[in-house]
């Protein structure tokens, strides 16, 4: 939070907190600094790791945001603590340009400022990012029914103990009773994804908390810590956006984008397995929401907002759960 610590006049800084990141804002950049976690799906306590992350990191966005990530600095400490500076490397961190936080899909929503014709545009740069995305025999593993369950298993493990704090015992139950319904009368449709390459090396976290529109679209802060949740059916991705549309009360337009989305792809029989992946989507979130009542890094006040913001989500969950 020191300007001192950077090689350029950093303005105000401004500091945003995740359950896995810091990420420190200045007037024309973003640094952003793993914390050294251990949450099971990911794990981030050696310094070494989190260089490895935060490469990766830099490598995937590329994908999707051409300019906005531009490398990774070390930080570094001989006395103070500075980027790029002298002494021993104490920090790794994912430089990137900054993209005025007004120009984030999220707060366009909330002023009424996206239209038809903007969700078009990111429905077709999904849908074509989704077609050029990477597939093999080993990305497409992670689209078998086994995979499916254990993502499912680790969903109710890791939330159990927010059982009557963010989700309610009922929520609970329902949703793992249809899932496990749906997984096994379903089972030949996972299958069949498979076979026809729909798995395939995606984002991970397309939501409009990770669109920037500016001069261009940017998709950013796809998921670099464990490959099991990037590598997907191209249905989970597209599903993402979708949920969080519906979360927002933008019920038509989430239709809108499915619509267009199914059109650009050609994904016909995507809308057979949306409302599970909505339901797995919505899940998540309300699942790495509830993480921040754990993370002493974190003021009560905020742990509040999450406490209510975790319901909503596994509301909506419990919602598409019942038209399984």
């Amino acid at each position: 939070m020191k300007p001192e610590a950077y090689g350029e006049d950093p303005g105000n800084i401004e500091l945003v907190q995740t359950h896995i990141s810091f990420v420190f804002l200045t007037s024309n950049f973003a640094y952003k600094v793993k914390k050294a976690v251990n949450l099971g799906f990911l794990d981030f306590t050696t310094l070494e790791k989190r260089r490895f992350f935060c490469e990766k990191e830099l490598k995937l966005n590329r994908r999707l945001c051409r300019d906005m990530y531009l490398e990774v600095v070390p930080i570094n400490k001989a006395g103070d603590v500075k980027i790029k500076g002298a002494g021993e490397t104490v920090e790794y961190a994912v430089k990137m340009r900054r993209i005025p936080q007004e120009k984030m899909m999220s707060k366009l929503l909330e002023e009424n400022k996206v239209d038809d014709g903007l969700v078009d545009r990111i429905a077709q740069i999904i849908a074509e990012f989704h077609v050029k995305a990477e597939t093999n025999s080993r990305i497409s593993e992670f689209g078998s029914l086994s995979t499916i369950e254990t993502n499912w298993k680790e969903n109710y493990d890791q939330t159990e103990e927010f059982i009557g704090k963010t989700i309610s015992s009922e929520e609970f139950e329902l949703i793992r009773n249809r899932i496990n319904n749906f997984i096994t009368q379903n089972a030949p449709v996972f299958e069949k994804r498979v076979r026809e390459g729909r798995v395939r090396d995606c984002h991970g976290d397309i939501h409009s908390g990770n669109i920037f529109v500016t001069n261009g679209i940017y998709i950013f802060d796809a998921i670099e810590f464990n490959d099991r949740f990037r590598y997907s059916d191209v249905a989970s991705d597209a599903a993402f956006l979708a949920m969080d549309l519906d979360h927002k009360e933008q019920a038509d337009m989430s239709d809108f984008f499915v619509k267009k989305y199914v059109e650009y792809s050609g994904d016909q029989e995507l809308t057979k397995l949306l409302p599970f992946y909505k339901c797995y989507r919505a899940y998540v979130r309300g699942k790495v929401t509830s993480f921040k009542l754990k993370d002493s890094n974190i003021s009560n006040k905020d742990k509040s907002a999450a406490t209510e913001e975790a319901k909503t989500y596994f509301k909506l969950a419990s919602d598409y759960a019942k038209t399984l």
